[in-house]
């Protein structure tokens, strides 16, 4: 029999998805970071609303290393001190969820390495879910969140993101449904406008290819990018009547 212990000692509200992924503020990045992100930074916030408001957030998920305290928490001595694999199981996933939020499947992959066995990892890891310790679905929200104000990525990049930290398709669809297509334009514009200045002096092909090449790598689709980069160009006094898909 699995031993209980008092679930309420672990429910702090800087270990509870969304205490670090609030009022997340900050537009887009002037650089162009591409869309793969590929690091370990995790955070989360509450589930908020829909339909493609912008939120804030304070801190989110930018610039976040994803690692644990020092090896001198007290949840990570809890975990080296007991030989009981529910407590270490629990001390592991506290010490990773400690100011960053993460996605189930990603504590799971930890018990794993650490060999906890995969049925006391299920019931720790319900257990968690039970008392709001872990929430996917506020993960996969404040993710979409942040990562398109702070980097400017579309929804198909996030949801590549998402589906790498083992988030749920259906949560996935929900989450990058916060941004409607005119929000999504809005933000590549606003990446055009700020990469615009860079390219000058450049013939015009090559500055489309290179402008719509960063969109391309924040996850926008080539139609959008092409649209956004010739009115873009236009204003600046450019031709581009003659400017197609092949131009990319």
């Amino acid at each position: 029999m699995t031993r209980r212990t008092d679930w309420a000692d672990h429910t702090a509200p800087e270990s509870r998805p969304g205490a670090a992924g609030r009022d997340h503020g900050g537009g887009v990045d002037q650089g162009d970071h591409g869309q793969g992100g590929g690091f370990g930074e995790d955070g989360s916030g509450d589930g908020g609303g829909r339909g493609g408001r912008r939120r804030r957030r304070r801190g989110g998920f930018d610039g976040h290393q994803d690692s644990g305290p020092p090896s001198s928490s007290r949840a990570e001595k809890g975990e080296q001190s007991t030989g009981d694999p529910a407590e270490r199981a629990k001390a592991i996933c506290l010490r990773l969820l400690t100011g960053t939020a993460r996605t189930r499947k990603q504590l799971a992959d930890a018990l794993r390495k650490r060999d906890i066995p995969d049925e006391v990892a299920e019931e720790v890891l319900s257990r968690f879910e039970e008392v709001g310790l872990i929430n996917d679905s506020a993960f996969a929200d404040a993710w979409v969140e942040s990562r398109h104000h702070g980097r400017g990525l579309a929804r198909r990049a996030l949801a590549r993101e998402l589906r790498t930290k083992g988030v749920d398709s259906t949560l996935i669809d929900e989450a990058v449904g916060q941004l409607d297509p005119e929000q999504e334009e809005e933000t590549a514009r606003e990446l055009v406008a700020r990469k615009l200045r860079s390219t000058r002096g450049l013939d015009r092909d090559k500055r489309l290819r290179r402008l719509a090449g960063m969109l391309a790598r924040k996850g926008y689709s080539e139609g959008m990018a092409l649209r956004v980069v010739r009115k873009a160009l236009e204003e600046e006094g450019e031709e581009t009547e003659d400017l197609g898909y092949e131009a990319f």
